[in-house]
């Protein structure tokens, strides 16, 4: 345990250095620039609700939903994983066969389900606007492609590295480089940005990228570390 805090606090202190040196910039995408929209939970509950399955407290399935994303292993990003992940969150629910999965699994392939953060068209507009070169690293399905071209966002990236098309998922450095193959660049001129400390964090650090934290639920008035931002729209100044 005391190695693991050891490494996370080596890898916050690794903040972008030097700037001017940033030619390109790739983006987490879950949490970073879009989210479940009301919630995981008011989706679920619709859904159930459509096939029968009424009166589920959305903020309940929130919660389930949480701890049972927290305590995922191996997780695949496959049609099956997301199954398991289903069921998961509502046992306990009287649900013993989840047998509206699939209209779930299609909902959250489009738009109605998600929501674009404020901060991030203005963002992508003025990086975009400085001539820096935009990407996505993202651990996600087959939908993430569709769906990134129904919330016109996809039109910002010069390409999108999808771990189920890649074959690896963050934090492995295989999704990074492949990025960096890509963008035929070196590591050190692309950083990356992602809401999670291990998987886009210390990833990217660990395969040579430099690396920004975005924590959005960070107080205003609390001076973040220098790694970290509490918006996208502080990257088009950290880079000037």
């Amino acid at each position: 345990m005391e190695q693991e805090q050891d490494q996370d606090q080596r890898a916050r202190t690794t903040s972008v250095s030097k700037p001017q040196e940033i030619q390109a910039i790739t983006f987490d995408v879950g949490g970073t620039l879009i989210e479940p929209w009301p919630s995981v939970g008011h989706v679920y509950a619709e859904v159930a609700a459509a096939h029968g399955v009424g009166g589920l407290d959305p903020e309940s399935l929130n919660r389930q939903f949480a701890a049972v994303w927290r305590a995922k292993e191996g997780f695949d990003y496959s049609r099956s994983g997301w199954a398991d992940i289903v069921a998961k969150t509502f046992h306990g629910s009287g649900q013993s066969e989840i047998k509206f999965f699939e209209a779930l699994y299609e909902r959250f392939a489009h738009r109605e389900a998600w929501r674009i953060f404020d901060d991030v068209l203005p963002a992508l507009e003025s990086l975009s606007e400085q001539g820096i070169r935009l990407a996505v690293i993202s651990n996600w399905d087959e939908r993430l492609r569709p769906l990134l071209g129904e919330l016109r966002l996809d039109r910002y990236f010069e390409f999108l590295a999808i771990s189920s098309e890649i074959g690896f998922h963050k934090p492995s450095p295989v999704i990074f480089h492949e990025v960096i193959r890509k963008l035929s660049l070196a590591p050190q001129a692309v950083l990356h940005v992602g809401d999670s400390p291990m998987e886009d964090f210390q990833g990217s650090i660990q395969a040579g990228l430099h690396a920004a934290l975005l924590n959005r639920k960070r107080s205003s008035t609390a001076s973040p570390p220098e790694s970290e931002l509490t918006s996208l729209t502080h990257l088009a100044a950290m880079l000037q």
